[in-house]
């Protein structure tokens, strides 16, 4: 394992670096700094497929109630506090019958059928000395290499270790290891997160990098992940930030290690975007290129920090090259403050999965016709049009009350392994939030 392997005297160090610091603000104590948050999130998602489908549904549509619980306390006075952070989740299906199941936003038992209702829940408990934190449990991640999702009814989590480490002033230190994993349809806190080809059966995932320059208008980031008996996977960002434009770039190399058991990969893939602010409109475009033989794969929802990974499709299929065009219109400059427009469109061309080594995870044998029969054929194009309206409530009683309507839609040739699919999306999410105490 990566982090294993590291000098544990260096981290020890690392950890507890800086604990005597006279400037450092005293503990707010462990209930004094607590917060405790209820959001209600009412989801409704429906899918249209205009091709056949892998599960043979031309249409899918539920409609479920969330309630998503979280409390984070403060930590104990001392020099090294200590503190505890839980949530909570219910989720109730208003509506679903079994042959519009499996949007994502509800279990589906054997039958087919969607559950009428399922909970879950779990905490972390946390240490903190001078400005490094260290938790272990259950908990969200945010990194470019492993990043759990918020995209359905329930977040998905992650059961591990988490390193935050800020004692050098714009930088951010951060290393974790993960090897339990829930679903954003799931109760169960010890499933596997699955990718393209890969997934986290054979053990875990391993990282560690930093926030580089996170005070100043450039910055940028480095990482390395280790999933277990699959890949080394490396990524860069360098990234520019005006009062009317935003320059990003990112950078990510994966290659197989141990058992590969996906298969050979010696994959790169990057994406430059750059977004220009005129008053309350935005003009964004990006490019993204995939490098190799094999998609770029990862595990976890959202780990994927390419421009065009958008709301249905990545574009990071093997060899593929995209370009992205959006539109952003703040109305609160038209006398609605708190409503949003955005609208974008990506096309992805010159896919070639072909070349997949033989017998991998993405070129996989089929004992039924005897031949090896990779996910992405040669010629592969598609595109991708996302149109999303969000209002968010500005005052009064119902203050941070949020809609948004989004509308996807995405067409492609068979040779690119992507769904011809329309999706509807409604989702309107109230926060009741508590503390400090």
């Amino acid at each position: 394992m990566m982090i294993s392997s590291l000098n544990r005297s260096l981290w020890l160090s690392i950890l507890f670096a800086g604990t005597a610091l006279a400037d450092e603000p005293a503990p707010t104590g462990f209930l004094e700094g607590a917060t405790l948050g209820v959001l209600s999130r009412n989801f409704y998602l429906n899918s249209d497929y205009r091709t056949p489908s892998p599960s043979g549904k031309s249409y899918k549509a539920e409609w479920a109630q969330g309630f998503i619980g979280t409390f984070e306390s403060g930590f104990t006075e001392g020099a090294i506090g200590f503190g505890l952070d839980a949530h909570g989740f219910f989720g109730l299906k208003l509506d679903g019958g079994e042959g519009h199941s499996g949007t994502g936003l509800l279990p589906v038992d054997d039958d087919g059928r969607s559950d009428s209702n399922y909970s879950s829940g779990g905490g972390a408990i946390k240490v903190k000395a001078s400005r490094t934190t260290l938790a272990f449990g259950e908990m969200t991640v945010e990194t470019p290499v492993f990043d759990t999702s918020d995209k359905r009814l329930q977040p998905e989590y992650a059961t591990g270790f988490l390193m935050n480490s800020r004692e050098i002033d714009g930088i951010n230190l951060v290393a974790g290891h993960f090897t339990a994993f829930k679903n954003q349809d799931s109760s169960s806190g010890k499933g596997d997160f699955f990718g393209y080809g890969a997934n986290t059966e054979a053990g875990g995932i391993s990282f560690l990098g930093a926030d580089l320059f996170t005070n100043s208008p450039v910055g940028g980031a480095l990482y390395a992940s280790e999933l277990s008996d699959n890949w080394h996977q490396y990524y860069g960002n360098l990234h520019l930030k005006q009062s009317d434009v935003f320059l990003d770039a990112n950078l990510y190399h994966t290659q197989d290690t141990g058992r590969a058991l996906a298969g050979a990969i010696d994959n790169t893939a990057y994406s430059l975007s750059g977004k220009y602010t005129l008053g309350a409109q935005a003009f964004t475009l990006a490019y993204q290129q995939i490098n190799g033989d094999t998609p770029f794969d990862f595990v976890g929802g959202d780990s994927i920090y390419l421009a065009n990974s958008i709301k249905y499709a990545d574009f990071n299929g093997a060899h593929e090259r995209s370009w992205q065009a959006r539109y952003d219109l703040d109305l609160g400059a038209f006398g609605i403050p708190g409503l949003n427009f955005m609208t974008r469109y990506v096309t992805g061309r010159n896919i070639d999965g072909t070349h997949a080594p033989k017998g991998g995870a993405y070129n996989p044998f089929d004992e039924e016709s005897g031949e090896y029969v990779p996910q992405q054929g040669d010629g592969g194009k598609h595109w991708e049009r996302d149109i999303d309206l969000r209002y968010i409530v500005q005052s009064g009683s119902a203050k941070g009350l949020s809609l948004q309507l989004s509308h996807v839609s995405h067409r492609g040739n068979s040779a690119q392994a992507g769904d011809d699919i329309d999706r509807v999306y409604v989702v309107i999410q109230y926060p009741l939030n508590f503390g400090p105490f």
